[in-house]
């Protein structure tokens, strides 16, 4: 159970061993859902989302599950929230052919690449890389100039 943000959040998970897809899918062990019971303003939502793991059941108990999922999520959100605040890609009106998975693998590389910079954000990291523009040559493999 968690609460916050204005909102009671209850998760329960039920994982099974027998899942009826284990012959055809190599290294399956067992199968979970997972159903949330959110209210937010006196509103109930339920929410049921079902899972698959190859982890051997010692290493997958509710409680392993419940904080894999949720650890899952929040690195999905951060990268999420530095596409679309540090780079624009909600905004972005490319729309046509595949300029916008391009676009995608170009936030991407550019996410990876500025990883390897000793900043405490993302921003922070392009910032520094503005005041110090032959690191940011360097560091996309562009030749000095003299």
């Amino acid at each position: 159970m968690d609460t916050g943000h204005g909102r009671i959040e209850t998760r329960t998970l039920r994982a099974t061993p027998l899942v009826t897809c284990q012959d055809r899918w190599t290294g399956l062990k067992h199968g979970f859902r997972i159903t949330r019971t959110r209210t937010v303003k006196g509103v109930t939502t339920v929410e049921v989302v079902h899972g698959i793991t190859r982890l051997p059941v010692e290493r997958a108990d509710a409680r392993a599950l419940l904080g894999l999922v949720r650890s899952h999520w929040r690195i999905e959100n951060q990268l999420h929230y530095v596409r679309d605040v540090t780079f624009g890609e909600d905004a972005c009106r490319v729309r046509k052919g595949a300029a916008p998975q391009v676009l995608a693998a170009l936030r991407n590389a550019a996410i990876h690449r500025l990883a390897t910079i000793s900043a405490r954000s993302t921003p922070e990291a392009l910032e520094w890389l503005q005041l110090h523009p032959e690191h940011a040559h360097k560091l996309i493999g562009i030749p000095q100039c003299d």
